[in-house]
């Protein structure tokens, strides 16, 4: 149940459109925070050069996810681009249990069905932080995308459309990035994430006497 999860931990969601950086961050932001994992997500896509199964995600088959799908076992589940991605809601009550921090990157469906859940349950509301990074042009971002050298150029033109799309959600967002530098990237992040650790609900703290 996610009334166990533990009173001062977070689940930052964290948002952008597909070479938007997020996977770096993310990656930056456990390397410097012990007590911050990362959920990983279930996808049906192939794996690209260098991921490794359990490690970046999680690569299920098609009918292996409509499966969990149909046993209840994801928190949020969604189609992008033609693949299947879910994170196993087990994932996250495991690491909000334990006390750790949990980052999880997802798109704006996902976002979108991790609000309402939050919406019906006061503790998950309590220990969720969700934040949009986007770069600051659709230019950019094209030049990110042709940089990265993973896709073809039909599917970065089908990309950048989405994230037309994706980058209209921020506001929905608490806390929007406008990516510029990796570091500057990265002290933004961080701020949010100390900033919240330090809210009032979820600080422990016995009074003078």
């Amino acid at each position: 149940m996610l009334n166990k999860a533990h009173p001062s931990a977070l689940l930052v969601v964290l948002s952008a459109p597909s070479g938007g950086g997020k996977t770096t961050l993310c990656g930056q932001i456990i390397a410097r925070n012990p007590n911050i994992v990362r959920a990983v997500t279930c996808t049906t896509r192939k794996p690209r050069k260098g991921e490794r199964d359990g490690v970046d995600y999680l690569f299920l088959s098609r009918s292996d996810f409509l499966k969990r799908v149909k046993a209840g076992d994801f928190i949020e589940h969604a189609e992008v681009h033609g693949n299947l991605y879910g994170t196993l809601e087990s994932v996250i009550l495991d690491h909000l249990k334990a006390g750790k921090d949990v980052i999880l990157i997802i798109d704006v469906q996902g976002a979108a069905a991790i609000r309402r859940r939050a919406a019906e349950d006061p503790v998950l509301a309590r220990a969720l932080v969700t934040v949009f990074v986007t770069p600051p042009t659709l230019k950019v971002l094209e030049e990110r995308l042709a940089k990265r050298a993973t896709d073809s150029p039909e599917v970065i033109a089908s990309r950048l459309e989405g994230a037309r799309q994706e980058v209209a959600e921020w506001p929905n967002y608490d806390y929007l990035i406008i990516s510029a530098s990796m570091s500057e990237d990265f002290g933004r992040l961080q701020a949010i994430v100390d900033a919240e650790k330090m809210r009032q609900p979820r600080v422990h703290f016995c009074s003078f006497d």
